[in-house]
């Protein structure tokens, strides 16, 4: 992989100029997970780093399933350096539910609309935009920035980041620091008043199989024992308990600060009561105070007058930093005897320290764009590629920076139908992100 050294041709065209634009061509090539592999989308990464005189690297894991690498030459070589990484798959969209073509990547009403839009091709546009600003006008960052445009992160980055990680840990190992998605977006809790929670802790995640097995037999006899009955049993056992708070270090700053700030009555040891407060900043601090299990699918029978020999149910499990045995030992207890579970997905919880010189960059150059913001960090409830990277120990951070609308229901555009971002915000994103990279 060749490094750039950020010399290339002058150009008045800048970052906030080709955003949109950017994210709009992105979106258009289809790479939902898992019918459309992303080589054409790593391709088109690929061409548009040529474009200004970054040579990259495109790797696959297996046919299709395509990463691109590149390397950004700083001032200082003696400086760790700092990785930026997106996800170029995204989740498949129902056409005929969306307003517009989630494939088009349709720019109407100020917004840039289509799959892929907040989650997460808004911030690859914005890398790749910032960075191209960079080498047409000749700025080198204080330390090496590796790009890393990855695969397969929406079925679990066995096939993207972890399969990288594994194969290919030189292109990341001196890193020491990283940004990706789902965080730095800003949170309007008054009307002078916007929080930019970003992400320094994640979840675990493990999706369970459940099996219950028994004899088969005709739907009209006496069964003692029915495989379905009991998988049934399992199922609701699981989906009923509630498993007790534990407030993180992440969750613990998070409640403090926002109380600091807003004056709001907010227990950081006993928070539940006071989530209504917190409108729609509730549903994602309430999945972060504790273990969760909620089943998802479940599949029993061929014919309405046999009872089958089996039944089988999936449920999604997520832990918190430090509390996988207590997720699991729980859900031993609860399916009983009859019924065993076997993983089909399995990963870490990550948990990270908000502070140190990354942090304080993240939080300048906020406030230097938007005065009343106020940085604090909070914990995911699911899942990124920072658990691959955190693996060989690179600090992991979500920093995608936008400022939105205060009436934007932004969470629930993840994964959701008529997936949108203000192309105001991608424009506040490109300058919080040139202001950090400089000066981190």
């Amino acid at each position: 992989m060749t490094s750039a050294t950020g010399q290339g041709p002058s150009s008045t065209v800048t970052a906030a100029d080709e955003v949109a634009t950017l994210l709009s061509e992105l979106i258009r090539i289809n790479t939902s997970n898992p019918t459309h592999p992303e080589r054409p989308a790593a391709e088109w990464v690929a061409q548009k780093l040529d474009e200004v005189g970054i040579s990259s690297t495109i790797i696959e894991a297996a046919p299709g399933r395509a990463s691109t690498i590149a390397r950004i030459t700083g001032t200082n070589p003696d400086r760790p350096p700092l990785l930026i990484h997106g996800h170029l798959d995204v989740v498949p969209a129902e056409a005929s539910e969306w307003s517009v073509d989630p494939f088009g990547g349709e720019i109407k009403d100020d917004y840039v609309w289509g799959r892929g839009a907040v989650d997460m091709k808004d911030m690859d546009a914005m890398t790749l935009a910032v960075i191209r600003e960079w080498t047409r006008t000749g700025v080198r960052p204080p330390r090496d920035i590796v790009l890393a445009f990855l695969s397969d992160e929406e079925a679990g980055s066995r096939q993207g980041a972890h399969w990288l990680v594994d194969h290919h840990p030189d292109y990341f190992a001196d890193c020491t620091e990283a940004i990706s998605e789902v965080g730095g977006f800003s949170v309007t809790v008054a009307d002078d008043l916007r929080i930019y929670p970003v992400q320094t802790a994640e979840k675990g995640i493990g999706w369970l199989k459940l099996r219950a097995e028994g004899p088969a037999g005709h739907g009209s006899m006496v069964h003692d024992h029915n495989a379905v009955t009991e998988l049934a049993k399992a199922v609701s056992r699981i989906g009923q308990h509630q498993f007790p708070i534990h407030v993180t270090p992440t969750v613990r700053r998070f409640l403090e600060t926002l109380a600091e700030v807003t004056g709001l009555p907010l227990d950081p040891d006993d928070p539940e009561p006071s989530l209504k407060q917190l409108g729609g900043l509730a549903r994602m601090i309430g999945a972060s105070l504790r273990n969760t299990a909620n089943p998802t699918m479940l599949e029993a029978g061929y014919k309405a007058n046999v009872i089958p020999s089996h039944a089988e149910a999936v449920i999604d499990t997520r832990f918190l930093p430090g509390y996988e045995s207590e997720m699991y030992d729980t859900i031993d207890e609860l399916i009983g005897e009859h019924v065993s579970r076997e993983f089909i997905a399995h990963d870490i919880a990550v948990e990270t320290d908000f502070d140190g010189a990354v942090v304080d960059a993240m939080a300048a150059a906020l406030r230097a764009e938007d005065p009343s913001g106020v940085p604090l960090p909070y914990m995911m409830s699911g899942g990124t590629d920072a658990k691959s990277f955190s693996l060989l120990g690179i600090r992991n951070y979500g920093f995608s920076p936008l400022l939105l609308p205060a009436e934007l229901d932004f969470t629930a555009l993840f994964h959701g139908v008529d997936e949108r971002v203000p192309i105001s915000a991608l424009q506040f994103g490109t300058r919080v992100l040139d202001r950090f990279l400089r000066s981190c």
